[in-house]
């Protein structure tokens, strides 16, 4: 039985630190994970941007800053898709070969302008593995409005409150331990 978990919630409350919490957790369980995660890059206190991290290799690379320009833009940001697509898509492909879990930080705005991105998601959203990915919550993109209406796949609310318990929790789903 795999177990798909959607991490949604409102910017800032903490889904990628859940994200890396679980991760860790499980690799401390014997799990191979591997995918791609999301992080601000903050210049003198301010996000300026965001890199994309391959949570295998550790290669990353800033695929959004206020300053580049791009005819891909997301509110202040350029958005860099072949830095996206040279580490993002290249740690989503080495982990539908190699991982136990799949990891996708984040399907958000910037993520989805890239059309690899968005199928190298659905492919492996058909994929027997567990996936954890989290989800930007307000966003209308038919990637998103498609991951919520599946079946397979469960929805969790990452809140103030419980985003230091749901790390033990999605690692007791992956295990099988809890329904």
């Amino acid at each position: 039985m795999y177990i798909k978990i959607g991490l949604s919630g409102l910017p800032g409350v903490g889904k990628t630190t859940t994200l890396i919490k679980t991760i860790e957790i499980l690799e401390e369980e014997g799990y191979i994970v591997g995918g791609m995660i999301t992080e601000e890059l903050r210049e003198n206190g301010k996000r300026t941007g965001f890199y994309v991290l391959d949570w295998m290799s550790k290669e990353k690379k800033v695929f959004a800053h206020k300053d580049f320009e791009s005819r891909h833009k997301v509110g202040k940001y350029g958005i860099d898709i072949k830095a996206l697509e040279e580490v993002g898509i290249k740690a989503l492909q080495d982990a539908m070969d190699k991982a136990d879990i799949i990891v996708i930080d984040e399907i958000g705005k910037m993520e989805v302008e890239s059309k690899k991105f968005v199928q190298t998601v659905r492919d492996i959203l058909d994929m027997d593995k567990h996936i954890i990915m989290t989800l930007h919550k307000k966003s209308r993109n038919s990637l998103l409005q498609e991951i919520r209406r599946r079946d397979d796949i469960r929805m969790l609310e990452v809140t103030p409150i419980n985003r230091n318990l749901l790390p033990f929790k999605i690692v007791q789903l992956i295990k099988g331990e809890r329904q």
